[in-house]
């Protein structure tokens, strides 16, 4: 079985998230995506995302109609994931690194089972600074949803060091575009053309403070809940 796992601060979810996993589960046939709300993400947020419960609950809603897609509960609180005899404050307060997650989610396949990781190219090219990096690209292929402006090149430079082809190999490629597959040894990469969409979650939120429609940026469910919740007025 094909597995794609979606990690992602999720505050909302909109159109190009389920735009990048449509286009992933029909390019590697994947059975399931796990749709994966980080509770803390490891990387400097501007403000704090809203509530898991709220970000999860969008996700349900927005992936309901959609054969295969679920949202996971990997990275909840431990209030929300564990009984109460196993409650451990401390570890609520640690970030959530995807080599983590991934170690966890594998503990539960078949060593049959193939796992792929989604992730944007602009998330990407930062996957060097991950914690652990390497181990991750060991543990699962990527799914990365390029957009103009990304060579293939690009993507290969963006590899931690010790997996990194040598320039002398990347360079022809510098004027190709990002697309097809990129297959190094020790890491595996799948490149998604033509499904990015200019949607940024920065600016659903904006929108949502000041009462503007939402549609066009997210599913009608997701729409409805953040309009009743009234999730980001204030900000």
């Amino acid at each position: 079985m094909n597995i794609g796992l979606f990690g992602g601060t999720f505050d909302p979810i909109h159109r190009g998230h389920i735009a990048l996993a449509r286009a992933a589960r029909e390019r590697c046939k994947l059975s399931r995506v796990l749709f994966v709300p980080a509770n803390i993400p490891p990387h400097k947020q501007l403000q704090p995302p809203s509530g898991f419960a709220h970000r999860y609950a969008m996700i349900a809603l927005a992936t309901a109609q959609e054969k295969g897609f679920l949202p996971s509960l990997l990275e909840a609180p431990c209030d929300a994931a564990a009984p109460a005899s196993r409650k451990d404050k401390s570890q609520a307060e640690k970030p959530n690194y995807t080599i983590d997650t991934v170690k966890r989610l594998k503990q539960t396949l078949k060593p049959s089972d193939r796992l792929f990781l989604l992730i944007g190219i602009d998330a990407f090219k930062d996957i060097a600074k991950w914690h652990r990096a390497e181990d991750l690209f060991r543990e699962c292929a990527f799914l990365v949803a390029s957009r103009p402006g990304f060579s293939l090149a690009d993507v290969a430079n963006a590899l931690p060091a010790s997996l990194r082809p040598r320039q002398e190999v990347t360079r022809p490629f510098h004027k190709q575009a990002a697309a097809g597959d990129l297959v190094l040894t020790g890491a595996t990469i799948h490149l998604l053309s033509d499904v990015y969409q200019a949607i940024s979650s920065t600016a659903i939120r904006q929108a949502a403070a000041a009462g503007k429609p939402l549609l066009r940026f997210v599913e009608p469910a997701v729409g409805d809940y953040i309009k009743k919740i009234g999730l980001y007025k204030g900000r």
